[in-house]
């Protein structure tokens, strides 16, 4: 698929169902929650790594192309990394989105924007602007490595990250997985059982007997 492709397509899907074609697929962390529920981040990671000084921040800003995302590895430092002047900046410049694995403040600002911000900490004292650090390196983001150029793929559930060969295989299989649960959803709408819909006799005795089975919708 071409990127364009993969983003439309992701547009549509939920990363639960992402996950749950493949359960290895590296995910951060909960503690990396966005700031603006409903709004959804799609876009290539423009890595930064910096600790309590947001000059490299600054860096990435004036550096990164429209449709990435800054993916910033905070080392655990404890001053705001971003804010709403950041955030309104990248959302100018045609920036996907922000990650900061670190503080951010302003966010009152930032909600009203409805620009894809997730982060781990919020807090009103900004770091200094008297160190540069690097920028597109693999990062430590939300406990998982993130290398410049995966793809980044957030909605309220958390975010994902995946390069583009796992995607070709995997968005299919989430796009099947989101058409049964979608189906599934309808139909218990309408007063049937999700029991009714699920292997599950079969899968327990399986289970129980200790052979291998899968618990799976029975959904055309």
């Amino acid at each position: 698929m071409l990127q364009e492709e993969i983003r439309e397509r992701l547009s549509w899907l939920e990363t639960s169902c992402l996950c749950d074609a493949k359960k290895t697929l590296r995910v951060f962390d909960s503690g990396i929650q966005p700031l603006c529920p409903g709004v959804k981040l799609i876009g290539r990671a423009f890595t930064v790594s910096c600790c309590d000084d947001f000059l490299t921040v600054v860096k990435a800003l004036r550096e990164a192309s429209p449709g990435e995302v800054l993916v910033v590895d905070g080392q655990q430092g404890r001053k705001a990394l971003a804010g709403e002047l950041f955030s309104l900046e990248a959302q100018r410049k045609g920036l996907a989105g922000l990650v900061i694995d670190g503080a951010i403040r302003d966010v009152a600002t930032i909600r009203e924007l409805k620009f894809p911000v997730y982060y781990r900490w919020i807090l009103p004292l900004s770091g200094t602007t008297s160190r540069i650090f690097s920028t597109q390196e693999p990062v430590s983001c939300g406990g998982v490595t993130v290398f410049p150029g995966d793809i980044i793929f957030g909605d309220d559930d958390g975010v994902v990250v995946a390069s583009e060969s796992e995607l070709n295989e995997l968005i299919p299989l989430a796009e099947e997985i989101q058409r049964k649960e979608s189906e599934a959803m309808r139909q218990m709408s309408q007063g049937k059982s999700l029991l009714q819909m699920l292997n599950i006799d079969e899968h327990l005795s399986l289970v129980a007997t200790g052979k291998e089975s899968k618990l799976r919708f029975l959904i055309d």
